[in-house]
């Protein structure tokens, strides 16, 4: 069994990707105004991306998703979503799983539109990239802000990093909570467990979606994106226990070093 050694919770990644990230100015575009790439983004989305995904999902990890039905009444309206982050291909999509046939719109670090060849794609799927400057970040509250008043759902994984298949929640910043807090948006939370999956390498997942949480309207935006980043920590680490196979070992070192991944035998 591989062990992950880690110091940090907030700050350590496991993903193991390799990427000249590139920063985000301000003159990058968030959402397109073209008629033509706006066709082919949902052609590309709802068509093609769609099917494959949820077919991996399912083959790979005989993936079910509960709790769905909450977000029909918000279809139109748009929400947050956030999740905890445990899988690189099967985390990126899984927004949209969910909210189908609505597209929703993922936050993600810059290093996913920094990918030579493939950066327009990752936009057309709704990949919305953390700002690198005081003009790309007004540029980016402003996306935001039209993709929620157009009743978009908006995707965001507090956790920041990728530790693949861990079983709890990780501590994470409030700071993500003031877009719903300030738009006036619920509040989602979609949490991946995972059940053993007979003798398959990938163990079952399944991801438990719990909401709406709403904004308390006599406070303000400080005081209500704590209490919403509050109510989403404990609800995720609640259905956190719904997992019951760990795939791989997470050991925290007391003294600062590196981040490193050790190989061990299957005990």
């Amino acid at each position: 069994m591989k062990t992950f050694y880690y110091v940090d919770e907030l700050r350590d990644d496991f993903a193991g990707t390799d990427i000249n990230t590139k920063k985000i100015s301000g003159g990058y575009q968030y959402l397109t105004r073209n008629p033509l790439r706006k066709a082919f983004s949902w052609f590309l989305h709802h068509i093609i991306a769609t099917p494959i995904v949820f077919l991996y999902n399912q083959i790979g990890h005989g993936e079910r998703i509960v709790g769905r039905k909450k977000l029909k009444p918000y279809r139109k309206t748009g929400y947050f979503m956030y999740g905890n982050h445990t899988r690189a291909a099967g985390d990126g999509y899984e927004p949209s799983l969910a909210s189908f046939p609505r597209k929703a719109y993922i936050i993600a670090g810059p290093d996913a539109v920094s990918i030579p060849g493939v950066r327009r794609i990752v936009q057309d799927l709704g990949v919305i990239p953390l700002p690198s400057d005081t003009a790309s970040a007004r540029n980016f509250h402003e996306a935001l802000r039209e993709l929620s008043e157009k009743g978009f759902p908006v995707a965001i994984y507090p956790e920041a990093h990728i530790w693949p298949y861990y079983t709890k929640i990780r501590p994470f910043p409030d700071g993500s909570f003031r877009y719903p807090a300030e738009f006036g948006k619920p509040v989602f939370t979609f949490t991946t467990t995972y059940k053993k999956r007979g003798f398959l390498p990938l163990p079952r997942a399944t991801v438990y979606i719990d909401g709406p949480f709403f904004a308390d309207p006599s406070k303000n935006v400080r005081e209500n994106r704590k209490a919403l980043r509050d109510v989403a920590y404990e609800t995720m680490v609640q259905r956190s226990k719904e997992s019951t196979f760990s795939k791989y070992n997470y050991v925290k070192l007391e003294a600062p070093a590196k981040p490193h991944v050790e190989k061990t035998r299957n005990s």
